[in-house]
């Protein structure tokens, strides 16, 4: 018996270091290989490559390996870049040709419709991905965590699936003015003795910074993201913060211990301006801390030029923007349109679309806060005719009841803007109900991840 529990022993020890063929890449970018008829994902490897992994977990149904080394390399890899972890999320890709990149993230889109089917899938037309202007430093947003280990202060950002901070100060994906920022502030942060917050002592402070600058005026917006509202020296902190370079504004957000989410629901303007201002296409766009906009300007121009392409409007028709956020889409469609309403849930956002119509001189656009399945069949009874819709989703797509109400009120018009393709390839097997699916054009504003931004136009059946 004893000489079995050794044999056993031995053979698991033996087990640690396999050697995996890599057969394609996952939805997260990780390389899929069998081993034992089981399925494990190895982050970090490319399909064709023969590879050294160790096993970090057997779950039931797959394997999580981690890369040791590779045996035979790929013709696709590239270098990773320099002095970067490579544990760090947003640069699942960094190490694939940006060709190859852009082959990925159309056959995750085509994936996504095999895998639920909606009616019709396998006749859609799925153009190729629309490649980035920037490869390299094109977000022009950070929001990194911040904490005090051993005396030390550490700014960067979490390992996937983790608590464990990792330093960040290089990252090839960010800009290179939010990054220098972003070292500034950890840096005055220091000097003037200002608390971070303490997760294992349960001590309130900064827990991270989030820096925002307009591509269009150079303008940065900083906001200290806090746990506690009287915070030591932050005013004197505000003040320094205001002296950087493009710096015009800091605000304070606070959040708490229990939400799981990085921003918390009040925000202060400490010094500086309101606002910061984007321009696109022409357009002008003031943005509060909390206002989403996409992290890629430039890439932008190409997302909303295809979409209101994809939407193929005339002048007698009322747009109807849902998930409008600061009204970026519907003030892009103004001058196309009858009339522009758009619907909105976060209060901010709401604010600043109203703002950005008197920015822009809009006669025909106005902003709704709510839901947009509440709202949109609200909007019909009174009068409006739903023409057309546009709706650009969080990662987790649209809820079944709007899906629903959209069946129902059935616009002629329809585009979906997707970042997520799992989720909008289940919601279009509800949606194709009544909708034919015309085209998908794929648009990368994140290139290096796995990420990608898919525009669907779909038109009601007759």
């Amino acid at each position: 018996m004893k000489k079995n529990f050794t044999k056993k022993k031995f053979n698991q020890a033996k087990e640690k270091d396999v050697i995996i063929t890599i057969k394609r890449l996952g939805i997260n970018g990780e390389g899929i290989g069998y081993y034992k008829k089981k399925i494990i994902f190895i982050p970090g490897a490319l399909p064709g490559e023969v590879v050294v992994a160790k096993i970090i977990k057997d779950y039931p149904h797959y394997i999580q390996g981690e890369l040791v080394r590779i045996k035979e390399k790929s013709p696709d890899r590239v270098d990773f870049p320099d002095k970067v972890n490579a544990e760090i999320g947003g640069l699942e890709l960094a190490h694939l040709a940006y060709d190859k990149q852009l082959e990925f993230k159309k056959d995750n889109v085509l994936e996504a419709l095999k895998k639920y089917h909606p009616r019709g899938y396998n006749k859609y037309k799925v153009k190729n991905t629309i490649p980035a202007p920037d490869q390299w430093h094109y977000r022009n947003k950070a929001q990194y965590q911040i904490e005090k280990d051993h005396g030390k202060t550490k700014l960067g950002l979490f390992a996937p699936n983790s608590h464990r901070l990792i330093d960040l100060p290089v990252m090839p994906t960010q800009s290179e003015d939010t990054q220098k920022t972003e070292r500034e502030i950890k840096h005055l942060i220091d000097k003037l003795h200002v608390p971070v917050v303490n997760v294992y002592k349960h001590l309130g402070g900064v827990k991270t910074i989030a820096v925002r600058q307009s591509e269009a005026s150079g303008e940065i917006q900083v906001t200290l993201i806090t746990i506690g509202h009287k915070i030591k020296n932050l005013i004197p902190l505000a003040k320094e913060i205001m002296k950087l370079p493009n710096v015009v504004s800091v605000y304070q957000n606070e959040t708490d211990w229990k939400n799981p989410q990085v921003w918390g629901n009040k925000t202060e303007k400490l010094l500086g301006k309101n606002q910061i201002t984007e321009e696109i296409l022409g357009k002008k766009f003031a943005l509060s801390p909390r206002a989403f906009f996409q992290l890629n300007p430039v890439q932008t121009v190409n997302l909303y030029s295809e979409a209101l392409k994809f939407l193929d409007l005339t002048p007698e028709q009322t747009l109807i923007d849902a998930y409008s956020g600061v009204g970026t889409l519907g003030i892009l469609a103004s001058d196309l349109v009858k009339q522009v309403v758009g619907i909105e849930t976060i209060p901010e956002a709401v604010e600043d679309a109203r703002h950005n119509v008197e920015l822009n001189h809009i006669k025909n656009a106005e902003y709704f806060q709510g839901s947009v399945e509440k709202i949109l069949p609200e909007l019909q009874k009174g009068g409006f005719p739903v023409d057309a819709l546009i709706v650009d989703p969080p990662r987790t797509g649209l809820a079944k009841s709007l899906i629903k109400t959209i069946l129902r009120v059935k616009p002629k018009t329809f585009v979906y803007i997707s970042c997520n393709p799992s989720t909008l390839a289940q919601d279009l097997v509800l949606l194709t109900e009544a909708y034919d699916v015309r085209l998908i054009e794929n648009v990368d504003m994140l290139p290096q991840t796995p990420r990608c931004e898919c525009i669907v136009k779909l038109t009601l059946r007759k």
